[in-house]
């Protein structure tokens, strides 16, 4: 799915905001989790006729890998992606829309993470662009990086003491185009992450078939060109997401148009990329229209994940350590429509995919030994889900 539901976000967005402080709105989210409990958090499309109101929240049982009921957590517009900080005690999330305050401008909303899983919304600030839909922090948890699908632009937000943003330090726009007029007109910054060192910043840009390296200061809050600034994927590849290694030796990119993951070894010292692998998502035979969205390393390095919309469906591969490369083990249909984004729980038993078309969460069980899939129960039902991220007490 392309950014169509953006633009009629767009529309309601001005009469919207970005966090609703309102906590007569938000029904209870329940006691705290229980002794070993997980507790999960889905950002959803919000507004119109999607039927939800904001950020969900459940619980995860880890020996039976049923989920509790969702329920709201805290009102937002469009929270398309949200990211925990190490502390655990705050939430960020986008508001992927076009205009907001009516100013031409996405958002970043900041949550405190309430005891009982509720968010208290803290503050909102610009996202140094338009239709944000991605957000990731550094490893200090001192800056929130954002990536603004509609402009090409990504951004730093510091952090205050408070866990409050600040005004962007640092805004790039990202400028050109890739073969693909419908898609690639001009540049669509699509996510960005920084490596385990904290040295450098990813971003992958749907619209330039490129992989944006910039040096990161964590003390500045300051994104600037590599020396060498890009790594690319094939003409009208339409890169997405990345997932790093757990050696940090390896990059994993997702990519939306060609329906492929791209494997990268990665040089940590200069920040560069060099293309290893090419392996697609979809079965040989598949004829229909499909795009890919998430790209998720198991913790144990091991295996690789990503999902397919319109197939609908996971892709699993097998990871050799050694050199990166991937060896497809198996495509599982997530019974659901469009399964948009999917987490793995931290203990790496479970892996919950989130079906934004059919309105479900479907909860699968990782075999050990394998890396393959199998069903835990009924998918639960969740508005418009579109991103799934774990906090663990």
């Amino acid at each position: 799915m392309t950014r169509t539901a953006l633009l009629l976000a767009a529309a309601f967005s001005a009469a919207a905001t970005l966090a609703a402080p309102a906590a007569s709105a938000q029904p209870a989210a329940g006691s705290p989790p229980a002794a070993g409990e997980v507790r999960v958090y889905f950002g959803t499309y919000s507004g119109g006729k999607t039927g939800s109101k904001g950020i969900y929240t459940a619980t995860l049982d880890p020996a039976t890998g049923k989920l509790s009921v969702p329920v709201l957590a805290g009102e937002a517009t469009n929270p398309s992606f949200v990211a925990i900080h190490p502390d655990k005690k705050h939430l960020y999330a986008v508001a992927e829309v076009d205009a907001v305050d009516g100013k031409k401008a996405g958002g970043v909303a900041a949550f405190a993470i309430n005891p009982d899983g509720t968010l208290a919304p803290l503050n909102r600030k610009p996202s140094g662009g338009t239709g944000p839909c991605y957000v990731s922090l550094d490893r200090d948890g001192r800056h929130v990086l954002v990536a603004n699908y509609g402009s090409g632009a990504v951004a730093c937000l510091p952090i205050t003491a408070d866990g409050a943003l600040a005004d962007p330090s640092a805004t790039v726009q990202h400028v050109g185009s890739g073969p693909d007029p419908k898609r690639q007109a001009g540049p669509h910054a699509h996510s960005i992450n920084l490596d385990a060192a904290n040295r450098f910043a990813i971003a992958a840009d749907l619209g330039l078939d490129k992989l944006l390296v910039y040096k990161f200061d964590a003390a500045a809050g300051t994104l600037t060109p590599n020396d060498t600034p890009a790594g690319m994927v094939a003409p009208g590849s339409g890169p997405r997401h990345l997932a790093w290694s757990p050696s940090g030796a390896f990059a994993y990119v997702i990519s939306e148009m060609a329906n492929t993951v791209t494997v990268f070894k990665y040089d940590a010292g200069k920040g560069t990329l060099a293309d290893v692998q090419v392996v697609p998502t979809l079965p040989a035979d598949f004829k229909g229209a499909s795009s890919t969205a998430e790209v998720a390393m198991h913790p144990t390095g091991k295996f690789l994940y990503g999902s397919n919309r319109g197939h609908d469906s996971i892709a699993v591969f097998a990871v050799d350590a050694a050199t990166g490369k991937l060896t497809p083990a198996g495509i599982v249909p997530t019974g659901g429509k469009s399964p948009r984004h999917f987490g793995i729980d931290p203990s790496g038993q479970y892996l919950l995919a989130a079906n934004q078309d059919s309105g479900t969460v479907t909860t699968f069980r990782i075999g050990p030994a394998s890396g393959g899939l199998s069903r835990v129960g009924e998918p639960t039902a969740v508005p418009k889900p579109v991103c799934v991220k774990f906090l663990l007490r």
